[in-house]
């Protein structure tokens, strides 16, 4: 590609497709590829290079991606909508993308999980687009939330009894990683499928490392089986819906279509979770919000989309046609960048960062346009279920190690905390059909309320039926209703019905 007016490769101008020299032969500038280019793929601190970039050249900016592949990145709030809302000049189709129709794009390249052209929606246009798009929107359509939510409950109390009992844990590996997963591959049919490899293999795609192309493999495999199990008898499950839409998928388009809902619903819902528990654990002020009731859950998910988006940049639009955007002259065949973490804070869109965003969902972390994250729905629901299931259980989980002390590792894909040493009061484990709860957990010390001895610690197996209040205990027989109390009765039917219990 050749912008203009910084160009990336020298004499080319702008408006013809002619052979863009190779970068020359070493470059003296620390952190800089050819032409004086940051590669963003090298940089300790995208946040920052980002702002950079912003201040040099504006909302779009050019950069290098591994092998000194030349890319636009499109820094602007307005200018990402514009990319992502104007078909007419910007698609996802790589096959039109000058670099890898010149050979500058090897078939080992890092990223090519990402940018290599597939038969499924996230790639197509038109009317191939939308019969593809139409079988991913109706399977989510068909998905039961009420009963997501009770499956995400229920993989909270099996996560969380593994390390419940300790009185520590590390809640990016130990939760954040594997609830989404556990939940997702339950979400598709393949319940058995979820496992630590699995886990890996889809953090590795993600973070577009030199092991990305066979963990991509890893799990095109599982999902090819998945596939194959629903052709042959498909279930009430998203892969069943799949199967059985009147378009008409192939098996390797159901299966291309299955990891665009695995790793885009698994990556956004680990990082959100990771994310707002951190926010919560060195926040007081946060914290104090959602234990008050000035903030939801769902609000503070919200808050974080803004803040920390999962992915940092999507892969990745070509121009269709010399273009404009954003002050820079964009070529046929450029490839941009869609990257919601600086788009996010565009002073023109925020012009505190620091500002509060509750409500707000203008923000970018799911993309927009034709091609917005199909499973953004399911992963706000684990996101959500997930934080606050956790909170019910351990109440008074705090941190272990000063806030300066967690890390992240940053891919221009995402930005991952890559520990959150957390301890609390060891608590018992629960039986997974209960609802996440501490009330029962703490030592026997004397009544829990007058009159009334503390209920025994054994858990009923049964799943009490949504609005039922608690049985009284025996000995004490339960004064009648008064007249405030329906009201209070009906909020906490409707909190049970919305936890999906």
């Amino acid at each position: 590609m050749t912008p203009e007016p910084t160009s990336l490769t020298g004499d080319s101008p702008a408006g013809t497709d002619a052979p863009r020299p190779g970068p020359p032969p070493g470059c003296p500038a620390h952190g800089k590829g050819p032409g004086g280019l940051s590669r963003l793929h090298e940089s300790e601190d995208l946040k920052k290079l980002y702002e950079e970039l912003r201040a040099e050249h504006g909302p779009v900016a050019p950069a290098l991606i591994h092998d000194d592949v030349p890319v636009w990145v499109v820094l602007g709030h307005a200018e990402s909508q514009q990319l992502v809302r104007t078909p007419a000049q910007y698609c996802k189709d790589s096959r039109i993308w000058s670099a890898l129709a010149e050979g500058l794009v090897k078939p080992d390249h890092p990223l090519m999980p990402h940018i290599a052209w597939q038969p499924m929606c996230a790639h197509a246009e038109g009317d191939e687009h939308r019969r593809l798009r139409g079988a991913i929107d109706a399977a989510v359509a068909a998905t039961d939330f009420r009963g997501l939510r009770r499956h995400v409950n229920r993989s909270v109390q099996r996560v969380v009894n593994r390390f419940c009992e300790a009185g520590e844990a590390e809640l990016v590996g130990q939760y954040a990683e594997h609830l989404p997963m556990a939940v997702m591959c339950h979400v598709l049919g393949m319940p058995d499928e979820y496992d630590d490899r699995m886990v890996e293999a889809a953090r590795d795609m993600i973070r577009g490392t030199e092991t990305a192309i066979a963990s991509n493999a890893y799990v095109m495999e599982a999902l090819e089986r998945l596939t194959a199990r629903s052709r042959a008898q498909p279930l009430d499950d998203f892969t069943g819906h799949l199967v059985r839409h009147p378009a008409g998928l192939t098996d390797e388009e159901i299966a291309q279509h299955l990891r665009v809902v695995l790793i885009a619903a698994y990556e956004a819902t680990a990082n959100l979770l990771a994310n707002v528990l951190r926010q919560v654990l060195i926040d007081p002020r946060f914290r104090s919000q959602l234990n008050g009731g000035q903030m939801t859950v769902p609000q503070a998910v919200e808050q974080l989309l803004w803040d920390e988006p999962p992915f940092s940049t999507i892969f990745a639009y070509y121009a269709k046609q010399d273009t404009e955007l954003g002050g820079q002259r964009i070529r046929k065949g450029d490839a941009l960048l869609f990257a919601p973490a600086p788009a996010n804070v565009d002073p023109r869109v925020r012009p505190d960062p620091t500002a509060d965003m509750q409500g707000n969902r203008s923000h970018l972390a799911f993309g927009g346009g034709a091609h917005e994250c199909p499973g953004q729905d399911i992963g706000r629901v684990v996101a959500e279920v997930g934080v606050d299931a956790l909170l019910m259980r351990l109440p008074d989980v705090e941190l272990s190690i000063d806030e300066e002390r967690l890390t992240f590792t940053e891919s221009i894909a995402s930005r991952h905390l890559v520990e959150l040493p957390v301890h609390f009061t060891p608590r018992p484990q629960q039986d997974v059909l209960q609802r996440p709860s501490h009330e029962n957990d703490a030592p026997p010390q004397q009544d829990w309320h007058i009159g009334v001895n503390r209920p025994a610690a054994t858990v009923s197996p049964a799943l009490p039926e949504p609005g039922a209040e608690p049985p009284a205990p025996s000995p004490a027989p339960v004064p009648p209703v008064t007249e405030p109390a329906p009201p209070q009765g009906a909020w906490q039917r409707f909190l049970r019905w919305w936890r999906g219990y």
